[in-house]
């Protein structure tokens, strides 16, 4: 099937280190983590039951984000910093790469402090959170067997190795394995998951496997009764035998699954056959250039009045032209409208306004698309979406782009529009041609 295959690229994280991070499909994302000591974006692919589980989520239209943590698979491997906090930095990276709005996030083992932790930093991002058999650093998450598999750490580091990579990935991968001195301080840094669980704010499904017989299961009752708004399943078996029974926990819990058309069990449903598609839409993403670096020069309170202007700013000129304000990620916005023409107005209004303003200087890039989105609970998901991030984030500041649709459906109506050629949007596999809006000369 065409974009099947995963697509291998690299973010770099606030401190310095190189993330290994993996896309497949199009469509509404799913950011999906293996553990924190185990993880390999390539060869993950090629272990049977892994792949009929990645290749469910990709042909149902969804896309499927994955990524090493630091010290592990294809990222930078020598690494000082290995705590769930460092993880983050790790996790932020790939989703500020991928101008990821709004996902769902689903995390495995040791990976459920990351996640837990990023989506109490981010709850605005993650729409829902499954945390399949959660474990921490805690020795009391794990059983005899797996205190005694973790002792061979210490005991005998080769034939933990040899023997957790060929459950995974088949013998003859040792090399995919965490180090052994970073997986010491990994294990060594306990994390209370049921305090983290606490203050998370998103819908979550805690999934557990009675067949994941190196963990126990009050590890994952303990967390389960610790987050406000959370619903357990438990699974006879383990991941490999139960893999329908675990498709059909996720499907159940994520509005975008559908029924399952493999041996996984998990399918996605397209934008063609979500209930909730709506009309034609122009969809407008904005974002602040240099936001990050403004805050640093400027300090926090002189940054956060100077954002303050930001948002002030948009709202007005939104509300000037009959825009819907679908969300905000600090430094930029997304907003639908119901006209085309009335969002590359908008979008020209919006140049204008931050150009004419003095003080701070303001640069915002602008992308706009227009198409039928999903529409969810006052949210927009689907290709239309994406495509639109994806053209913000093509260009730069000062510029406003636009899809082919944009220009074809506002053609007429005085504005200047400059051809710059097509690209290759991640996640779609057709070229898309892009049209910069002169909107300087524009009327």
């Amino acid at each position: 099937m065409p974009g099947m295959e995963p697509q291998i690229q690299y973010a770099k994280t606030s401190d310095g280190v190189n993330i290994a991070y993996a896309t497949a499909g199009s469509g509404p994302p799913l950011v999906w983590i293996q553990t924190t000591f185990l993880s390999h974006v390539q060869l993950e692919w090629e272990q049977p039951v892994l792949r009929a589980g990645f290749e469910a989520i990709v042909a149902g239209g969804a896309m499927l984000v994955r990524f090493d943590p630091r010290g592990t698979g294809l990222s930078d491997r020598d690494v000082g910093d290995v705590s769930s906090s460092a993880f983050v930095r790790d996790f932020e990276a790939v989703v500020g790469q991928l101008h990821l709005d709004r996902f769902a996030l689903l995390a495995i083992e040791t990976a459920t402090a990351t996640a837990i932790e990023y989506a109490t930093r981010h709850p605005e991002q993650v729409s829902r959170l499954i945390l399949m058999n959660p474990a921490g650093g805690d020795a009391g998450h794990y059983t005899t067997r797996g205190k005694n598999w973790l002792r061979l750490a210490d005991d005998d580091w080769e034939l933990l190795t040899e023997n957790t990579t060929a459950m995974v990935f088949g013998f003859g991968y040792e090399e995919a394995a965490i180090d052994q001195e970073t997986f010491r301080r990994l294990i060594a840094d306990s994390v209370d998951l049921a305090a983290l669980g606490e203050q998370l704010r998103v819908p979550t499904l805690v999934i557990r496997h009675t067949g994941a017989t190196w963990l126990t299961g009050d590890a994952a009752r303990t967390l389960a009764a610790a987050i406000p708004d959370c619903r357990m399943v438990s699974i006879e078996g383990n991941y490999i035998n139960q893999p329908g029974r675990t498709g059909r926990a996720i499907r159940d819990f994520l509005p975008d699954l559908q029924e399952p058309s493999n041996a996984m069990g998990v399918t996605t449903r397209s934008s063609a056959q979500h209930p909730g598609a709506s009309n034609l839409r122009a969809v407008l993403f904005t974002d602040l250039v240099g936001h990050t670096e403004m805050m640093q020069r400027l300090g926090d309170e002189r940054g956060r009045d100077v954002l303050r202007e930001h948002e002030r700013i948009t709202r007005d000129v939104l509300a000037e032209h009959a825009g819907t304000e679908v969300k905000t990620m600090g430094d930029g916005f997304m907003v639908s409208f119901g006209s085309v023409t009335k969002s590359v107005e908008c979008a020209i209004a919006l140049q204008r306004a931050f150009s004419e303003r003095e003080g701070e200087p303001l640069s915002v890039r602008v992308g706009l698309n227009a198409g039928e989105p999903i529409e969810e609970e006052g949210d927009l998901f689907g290709a239309t979406v994406i495509l639109a991030s994806r053209i913000a984030a093509k260009s730069e500041g000062g510029e406003i782009l636009v899809s082919d649709n944009v220009r074809s459906l506002s053609a007429g109506k005085g504005f200047l529009f400059v051809d710059r050629g097509e690209f290759v949007a991640k996640g779609f596999e057709d070229p898309i041609r892009l049209f910069e809006v002169s909107w300087r000369e524009s009327q």
